[in-house]
């Protein structure tokens, strides 16, 4: 069991689903705590099985490389048949596809299939193809961007333009996370690691836009539950929370401390999201969606994020 839950990234399974969950509320803008519709929990488990279909047929593919420099995963030190593993990951693409299929029939809209059918496309051609290449970050950021679309489209959306900013940014911010974990096995490039990290400060800087774009271009001076300048200092002091520890990693670019950097740069995802999720339905839904990082503390004690 161990061994599974290592090779689906069970912490990191948390930031998906924060992903898709705070999409939907950043467009439906609930206020009051209530169970939410089945189109919400369909998009959350669609990208659950996403992700975790996204990482096992990774390792799957990976499997002649990590036999020469991860040769303890799962896949390589023999703990589970890759060729297992290669049918486990196929039914969870299954899966996925099935609830964004159901997503898509809750919320009486094709966009949440079409999503998905999009993510499956966009999984294969990261894991098969794109992964070594210079587009490999590029992909991974569009994976992420779509979770958040699910989660938009689920609840009918994106309803304004600025809520684009959110899935634009949130791409960038993940392909600097890939950019700087490029290497992470070994001793990284100084180079590769200060370009993702500046890729990551343009990905927040963007996704911050869905607050101080209408602020300095429609005059709107207020979140959900605060004063728009205070919710741009609260997401400036977390982006330099995140990019100090990158920096660190530029500094000495050991595989220990890019593998730091890119575990908190991960585990950031659901703080982001929370105060994203603040923004917009005030400080109720935003607690419920940072709890979530209990989730991944509890399970970075099992296994690794990265």
């Amino acid at each position: 069991m161990l061994a599974w839950l290592r090779l689906v990234r069970l912490p990191n399974l948390a930031t998906a689903a924060a992903d898709s969950l705070a999409g939907f509320l950043v467009v439906s803008r609930l206020t009051t705590i209530d169970w939410p519709p089945a189109s919400c929990g369909l998009a959350v488990l669609a990208s659950i099985a996403f992700y975790a279909a996204g990482v096992v047929l990774n390792d799957v593919c990976d499997l002649a490389l990590d036999r020469a420099e991860r040769p303890e995963r799962p896949l390589p030190s023999g703990a589970i048949d890759p060729r297992f593993a290669a049918l486990a990951g196929s039914v969870l693409m299954a899966i996925g596809a099935a609830a964004a299929c159901g997503a898509a029939l809750a919320a009486q809209s094709p966009w949440p299939a079409l999503v998905g059918a999009a993510m499956t496309v966009a999984i294969w051609l990261y894991d098969r193809h794109a992964k070594a290449t210079p587009a490999g970050p590029v992909v991974m950021g569009a994976c992420r961007a779509l979770n958040w679309i699910l989660g938009m489209t689920a609840a009918g959306g994106p309803a304004a333009p600025w809520q684009w900013a959110i899935p634009a940014g949130m791409a960038i911010y993940v392909a600097g996370i890939t950019l700087v974990a490029r290497d992470e096995a070994t001793r990284s490039r100084r180079a590769a690691v200060a370009a993702g990290g500046a890729a990551m400060a343009v990905g927040l800087a963007v996704t911050a836009g869905y607050v101080w774009g209408p602020t300095l271009l429609e005059g709107i001076v207020r979140t959900a539950s605060l004063p728009a300048t205070t919710w741009l200092a609260c997401w400036g002091l977390l982006a330099a929370s995140i990019l100090v520890r990158v920096a660190q990693a530029v500094a000495d670019p050991a595989a220990g401390r890019v593998r730091a950097a890119v575990g908190n740069a991960i585990m950031s995802l659901i703080t982001l999201d929370a105060v994203l999720v603040l923004a917009a339905c005030g400080e109720r839904w935003a607690l419920v969606v940072i709890t979530l990082v209990a989730w991944f503390l509890l399970g970075r004690r099992l296994v690794s994020p990265t």
